[in-house]
């Protein structure tokens, strides 16, 4: 089952660097259905805490409600509908709506309504020393931080007003909050029933909520507000603190509050992950193939080592056999040195006409379009051991071809006088055992 627990620090506010145990709450615990479980005024955090470990709840989620007069609503009009877009026009949209530097100022982001987007700016200072205050608590997990008058449940077509000791809670059907001294309510009264020279004259639905004292104490600001005439006024006692009210409203969507927490102050958002109950076996799973991939990769770079080894040996062993051989590297050793075998095998210590002539007509047969490779003339040297072959082709890709064909078996093949013509190329072949 999902708790809520509602905060609301009271004043006098302590500094939270200095002294935070000594900031005292109000604070009321609802569970799923919205009903309340427990409730507390003038509390310590401890307390709240003791609270809910002798229920046994952990993990409840934290909403913290600050006065109303911390954070200014604001409307931005940005024709944009991406949010990337409608992030980066913000603080120029309602730059000229607050009085510093839109720098030091942190907004957060409401829903879009006809008259804009609705917006909260509240100084980013102020806002990190909030979120430290509601922040690292025992048993929760930080939900939400909201102005407490944005709460408010709404009144169609008007205002809601509450009363909370010499300060009052005011919200417009718009959506608009701010909180003043409850000694000028009269004052606000005045402001609305004056309409504008383009309004039609109508009443203003007011619902002012207080309890039973409250609404006593303040009778004669109550009396002003019903002395215009244009407002229609509606009160509403509350047998509770103005903390019900409020977590009451949330509860049944009967405010729209703009979260603070957005952007650098968003809260930790992996509380609806599936995955969670599995991060310690996600974790070990982790580490294990970590593991296995760097025992795969130590192992591969030692068997790399080793086959270079086993290379560069391998060449060194032919180099000393073969000096004179510049052509052959470790990617072609062992084809040179099979064809070297075949080759010995094939002709014995000594390489006579006989096996030249063999090895010279078979790669000549490999050739491809034979008939444009023609020999005129076969010459061998019984003291030289070479095979001459007068040969015409008709182009020296052919003869070059014939050529390495010859070189690939192990043996010695060598062009010479090579003659370009019209018809293609001539030139002499020169085979030999290498």
């Amino acid at each position: 089952m999902s708790y809520r627990l509602y905060v609301r620090p009271i004043p006098p506010f302590a500094d939270v660097d200095q002294d935070p145990d000594a900031q005292l709450f109000n604070w009321v615990l609802h569970d799923a259905s919205g009903d309340s479980q427990a409730r507390g005024s003038g509390d310590s955090r401890d307390r709240i805490e003791q609270t809910l470990a002798q229920n046994a709840l952990d993990n409840v989620l934290l909403i913290g409600l600050i006065p109303g007069e911390e954070a200014l609503y604001c409307l931005a009009d940005i024709p944009a509908r991406q949010s990337r877009f409608i992030r980066q026009a913000l603080p120029y949209a309602v730059e000229e709506q607050i009085a510093q530097d839109i720098d030091s100022v942190h907004l957060a982001l409401g829903k879009h309504t006809d008259a804009g987007y609705r917006v909260a700016a509240i100084d980013r200072e102020q806002m990190a020393q909030w979120v430290q205050l509601f922040s690292d608590w025992d048993h929760v997990r930080l939900d939400a931080i909201f102005p407490d008058a944005a709460l408010l449940p709404r009144t169609e077509g008007g205002w809601s007003i509450c009363l909370d000791g010499e300060a009052a809670m005011m919200i417009s059907d718009r959506g608009e909050w701010l909180s003043m001294q409850s000694a000028n309510l009269g004052m606000f009264a005045h402001t609305l029933a004056a309409p504008s020279a383009e309004e039609v004259v109508a009443e203003i639905p007011v619902t002012l909520y207080g309890t039973e004292e409250e609404l006593e104490v303040q009778q004669s600001a109550i009396s002003e507000l019903g002395a215009s005439g244009r407002l229609a006024l509606r009160t509403e006692t509350l047998e509770l603190m103005p903390l019900e009210l409020l977590a009451h409203a949330y509860h049944h969507h009967l405010c729209e509050p703009i979260n603070l927490c957005q952007g650098v102050f968003a809260a930790n958002s992996d509380r609806a992950s599936p995955l969670r109950p599995w991060k310690p076996l996600i974790a070990v799973a982790a580490v294990w193939f970590g593991v296995q991939v760097a025992l795969n990769v130590g192992m591969g770079i030692y068997y790399q080592n080793q086959a270079d080894q086993l290379r560069a040996e391998a060449m060194a062993i032919y180099r000393d056999a073969f000096p004179n051989d510049r052509r052959t590297h470790a990617g072609n050793v062992q084809r040179v040195i099979e064809g070297q075998l075949r080759v010995a095998g094939t002709s014995g210590p000594d390489m006579g006409f006989i096996t030249l002539m063999k090895y010279t007509g078979q790669q000549y047969a490999q050739l491809p379009g034979t008939r444009s490779v023609n020999f005129n003339s076969v010459n061998y040297s019984r003291s030289r051991g070479e095979l001459i072959v007068d040969v015409r082709a008709d182009s020296y890709d052919r003869l070059s071809a014939l050529r390495n064909g010859l070189a690939s078996q192990g043996l010695e093949a060598q062009i010479g006088s090579v003659v370009n013509e019209a018809s293609g190329a001539r030139g002499r072949l020169t085979v030999s055992g290498g």
